[in-house]
């Protein structure tokens, strides 16, 4: 436990980033894998993770990104996106692969997957994206804490604009939509930032126990 508290101590939201730092092949397949392993409703990953380390893209990204220069700073940039072909087809197709890897025979899962697609059934479109807004944050925040024990920096950027990364990315044709994006790579060494103390409330003012 004192390891991941230690880890988390040590994470901040990096503003200025080694722009000569790079990570390892070996790091990214790390960071995919992390991503892939992140809880999600039902496990069904309503979103996909793109992984951007093209200097070109990434220097159209930063007018995206309202100026930030950690976009074109860091080693690599993860843009979160949900897809826009969620639907029964998508669910169909989750329990596919569920019987495959767990060698269960289809038909023994037919109650779970009626159920599942039930909870869907009456959704709006407008409300299933919205959950699916909600799974990736919960992904965000995995990614946060298993790249800072990683000691790999990153920082959640809210500030973008969406519509302009779909397009530089071309995400519209991927049937995705971009939601929020997290650039990663190594702090510069005078990143003032990175000595500032975490402004946090105590413990008794954030947390009630019954």
């Amino acid at each position: 436990m004192n390891n991941i508290l230690e880890a988390l101590e040590w994470r901040y939201a990096v503003k200025k980033f080694d722009d000569k730092a790079s990570l390892t092949e070996q790091q990214i397949l790390e960071v995919k894998k992390v991503f892939n392993l992140s809880a999600s409703s039902y496990g069904l990953q309503p979103y996909k993770m793109i992984i951007v380390q093209n200097p070109e893209l990434k220097e159209k990204l930063v007018a995206a990104s309202f100026g930030q220069q950690q976009i074109s700073q860091s080693a690599a940039i993860l843009v979160f996106a949900v897809r826009t072909d969620f639907g029964m087809d998508y669910i169909d197709q989750y329990f596919e692969d569920m019987s495959t890897k767990r060698q269960i025979p289809l038909e023994n899962l037919e109650g779970y997957k009626n159920f599942m697609k039930g909870s869907f059934a009456n959704k709006s479109q407008e409300e299933i994206r919205s959950w699916s807004v909600n799974q990736v944050y919960l992904t965000m925040g995995h990614m946060l804490a298993s790249l800072a024990a990683m000691k790999i920096d990153a920082c959640p950027m809210e500030g973008l604009d969406p519509n302009a990364y779909d397009k530089i990315l071309d995400l519209e044709a991927k049937q995705l939509k971009t939601i929020i994006a997290m650039p990663i790579g190594v702090r510069a060494t005078d990143d003032a930032t990175a000595s500032a103390l975490k402004v946090r409330k105590d413990l008794s003012e954030i947390i009630i126990e019954l």
